[in-house]
């Protein structure tokens, strides 16, 4: 692991070891990030598959009925029916903030509606309002699973991001702020011993010189 390029003094060694500390810091808070954000996207991604495969089994039952509406009724008339509009709705879009994930919100709200299923029965088959009236009752749900499926691809992206942030803090920048630290500190301890064995020798040769001034003396 590469070392970072600093001078080897004890202020950079203090600065360093604070660093390390801040990395720490956030490391564990981008890992516990990334494990809530992971059981609140299995959440999303549950309650998704579910309603997926609810809305899935309701849209084949609109198609046969449609199926079984097409082959008993005239093509006009049938276009003329389903031309006609049954009702009106209003969705309303927000956000809110899930572990710093801006997620949408979508309300959905049925503003008018006409009597029945917006068309006479004269000449239509009972399928085809069947298929309308089913349809009809799926809006809220489509728009739920739409907002589940926004949801879970920004979930899914910060996710990844945080992951590699982790990823960066525990195999990149910590390794290196140790290991930086643990060279500096050598060097320190090298420098420190290097010059209490000078300092020895000093007071070895002053002693010795003090000696052979007093021999003199005598």
């Amino acid at each position: 692991m590469p070392q970072i390029n600093v001078n080897p003094t004890r202020m950079e060694l203090k600065k360093l070891k604070g660093r390390l500390t801040t990395a720490r810091r956030g490391h564990k808070l981008l890992k516990d990030k990334r494990d809530e954000l992971m059981k609140l996207f299995l959440d999303v991604v549950r309650e998704e598959k579910t309603l997926r495969a609810d809305l899935e089994e309701r849209f084949a039952r609109v198609q046969g009925s449609f199926a079984v509406a097409s082959a008993t009724m005239s093509k006009s008339v049938l276009t003329e029916a389903l031309l006609l509009p049954k009702a009106e709705g209003r969705l309303t879009v927000s956000a809110q903030n899930v572990m710093s994930v801006e997620v949408p919100r979508f309300e959905y709200e049925q503003a008018t509606a006409t009597e029945g299923c917006g068309y006479g029965f004269a000449f239509t088959s009972g399928e085809l309002d069947d298929a309308v009236a089913e349809l009809s009752s799926m809006t809220a749900d489509l728009v739920r699973l739409a907002e589940l499926e926004k949801s879970a691809q920004l979930m899914a992206a910060e996710i990844e991001r945080t992951r590699r942030r982790v990823n960066a803090l525990e195999n990149i920048m910590i390794p290196q702020y140790e290991e930086t630290i643990k060279s500096i500190s050598m060097k320190l301890d090298e420098n420190e011993r290097g010059n209490t064995t000078r300092l020895m020798k000093v007071k070895d040769m002053m002693l010795e010189a003090q000696r052979g001034r007093e021999r003199e003396r005598q």
